[in-house]
């Protein structure tokens, strides 16, 4: 039998709840749900599809709704979420960093074999809760949040930025962390 654990979130709903330290959902219909609407398009924090910040992405490179070249500084290249997910241009979709608040840190080439390499789980150890995602790569993470970086910075695996880029975006949230945002000007910091 599983040892039991206190402070576990729900993966769907985002609860705390006691279960089976193997348990991901808070209850079975959460569980049932989880699994609906990952067979849905994966749906990023509101926070982000609320922005008109949006463009499609071929072999990481932005491109425009309409098949044209976009621009990480350009807004007029830009489109809302549901333009962008209307879209069949290129491989996927990205969000524009563009220096109002909102920051990402990219966690490359730290998954191995579906498995968080120990220094990048040390990073998420310090993480606040806020929204995780798995890169298209299936082997980076993606930490979503809000912070004022300036001059955005890559250190071995690790960058981390808040204007100028563009972030190719899959929804596909990490483990339990949740669909939202939070502060993560701490975090940076450290890193």
């Amino acid at each position: 039998m599983a040892p039991y654990n206190c402070g576990m979130y729900c993966e769907y709903c985002d609860e705390k709840f006691t279960g089976r330290i193997v348990a991901r959902f808070c209850s079975t219909k959460c569980r049932v749900y989880f699994h609906r609407a990952e067979k849905r398009l994966r749906i990023p924090p509101d926070e982000l599809t609320e922005l008109d910040r949006w463009v499609r992405h071929r072999s990481k490179k932005p491109m425009t709704v309409k098949n044209r070249a976009a621009s990480s500084t350009n807004p007029a290249t830009w489109a809302s979420f549901s333009a962008v997910s209307a879209s069949r241009v290129g491989h996927g979709f990205g969000f524009v960093l563009n220096g109002d608040g909102i920051a990402c840190v990219d966690l490359d080439h730290c998954i191995v074999g579906g498995v968080l390499e120990p220094w990048a789980q040390e990073i998420l150890d310090r993480c606040p809760r806020t929204f995780v995602e798995i890169s298209p790569s299936g082997t980076g993470l993606h930490i979503f949040g809000y912070a004022t970086l300036g001059a955005g910075w890559r250190r071995g695996n690790v960058e981390a930025y808040d204007r100028g880029r563009y972030m190719t975006v899959t929804g596909k949230r990490w483990k339990c962390f949740p669909r939202t945002l939070a502060n993560i000007q701490d975090l940076i910091a450290s890193l």
